[in-house]
């Protein structure tokens, strides 16, 4: 009994000087900066990920979540960024007061580097309220709204997605051409929430310097699903076009109801995510509309992104899939260029106009001094009818605007009009 006592106290002293060993190696490591022995270099950098998954904006989140991941896949089986991987942490947003409070706690118990993502302008700005608050970039992705840009900006914020002005103006100027809007009488529905207000009101200014004639302009909740008080209220009103400043899947629903009601008004509208165009489905979907990017632009990047996405995910990328991916994709290049996760060291890369490929046919950049990333935008109508492949064929997209011989600022808010103070 003497002697196995001994050979266990032999073995625990054994292992102990084993422990003291393996110590001193992992403190010489930091100490010489070995690769793969300290922790914090094997640490992920952890990015904030918000989006809606539930409510009207739902199906658009389900894209981005796919898009940012497929982003994040890409980047980790290439090396990371500064050679530690990306653990993106994606979660429903569900309104602006739950998307401030998982914001805040994203920044205090994760320890997330940056923020990311949202459609929902509303939460967009609760977001960047909290980011500002914590001194930590937010890359708002999919928010279209000018006051975002505008009065409601900060320096933590930067804009990806095209902001409202440029999408009247993407639309608008296609519905001139096909003179639709000189001498027109016009009725429009506005989503009734911080978006919608900011699209009727460019709307509204766009057509009153085009010589249209707005003769109604209606709030639709966005948990409205029965249009027909509107039908009616548009069947009474006789307009020359009916124009949309709806949000969501609320398109889809409204255009269908709007076709089984056999209205024989055009309809247009300043704001049409392809998969909601999609979910209207061919026959029913009707005039001119404004998007940010489309699965048939004949760039080799957006060729291959596209084949990639659907050998995935076993469908077709949709806008917001694709605004997901180059986002997180610019965020790698800015932590890689600046060797840093350093919120600062982050936004004066940004704002020193550093290039971006984000799959189009002009590289893009954001603005110093509102942070809106300047990119090109595509009005799209239909097809006609008999014309689609499939499900996702009957949409026919025009040519990128501002054309390649132009700025790519002409159709956004300029310098002068816009309130940004940062």
């Amino acid at each position: 009994m003497k002697n196995a006592n001994l050979e266990n106290a032999d073995d625990s002293l054994n292992q102990r000087r084993k422990m003291l060993k393996t110590g001193a190696l992992i403190a010489g490591g930091a100490v010489l900066g070995l690769p793969g022995v300290v922790g914090a270099q094997a640490e992920k950098i952890k990015i904030g990920h918000l989006t809606p998954l539930t409510g009207f904006l739902g199906a658009l989140g389900e894209y981005a979540v796919m898009g940012i991941k497929m982003a994040a896949d890409e980047i980790n089986a290439s090396g990371g960024v500064m050679g530690r991987q990306l653990d993106v942490r994606s979660e429903d947003s569900v309104n602006p007061q739950v998307a401030s409070t998982k914001a805040q706690r994203m920044i205090e118990r994760d320890g997330v580097a940056v923020l990311m993502g949202e459609i929902n302008s509303a939460s967009a700005l609760t977001i960047s309220q909290v980011a500002a608050r914590n001194k930590k970039l937010f890359m708002s992705i999919g928010a279209r709204s000018d006051a975002l840009r505008g009065k409601d900006c900060n320096r933590y914020t930067f804009h990806v997605d095209i902001p409202v002005t440029v999408m009247v103006n993407a639309a608008g100027e296609a519905l001139v051409r096909e003179g639709l809007v000189k001498g027109k009488k016009i009725f429009s529905l506005t989503a009734d929430y911080l978006f919608g207000h900011d699209l009727s009101r460019q709307a509204k200014r766009f057509f009153a310097a085009n010589g249209g004639n707005q003769i109604g302009d209606e709030l639709v909740a966005t948990d409205v699903t029965d249009f027909s008080p509107y039908l009616l209220k548009i069947r009474q009103a006789k307009p020359d076009m009916v124009a949309t400043n709806l949000a969501g899947n609320q398109v889809t629903i409204f255009v269908k109801q709007y076709a089984e009601f056999g209205l024989p008004y055009p309809v247009a509208g300043f704001n049409l995510n392809t998969a909601d165009a999609w979910a209207t489905g061919e026959g029913n979907l009707g005039g001119i509309w404004p998007t940010v990017w489309h699965h048939e632009i004949k760039t080799p990047g957006t060729q291959t992104f596209v084949a990639n996405f659907t050998k995935k995910y076993g469908k077709i990328p949709e806008n917001h899939a694709w605004i997901e991916y180059v986002s997180l994709k610019m965020m790698a290049q800015a932590m890689n260029a600046t060797k840093s996760t350093d919120s600062e060291k982050l936004i004066a890369y940004f704002e020193s106009q550093a290039e971006f490929d984000i799959l189009k046919g002009r590289k893009a950049y954001f603005r110093s001094w509102d942070h809106q990333l300047m990119q090109e935008a595509y009005p799209f109508t239909v097809k006609p009818k008999g014309q689609s492949k499939n499900k996702q064929d009957f949409l026919l997209f025009g040519e990128a605007v501002p054309a390649p011989s132009q700025p790519l600022e002409l159709l956004a808010p300029t310098k002068a009009d816009n309130t940004c103070k940062m």
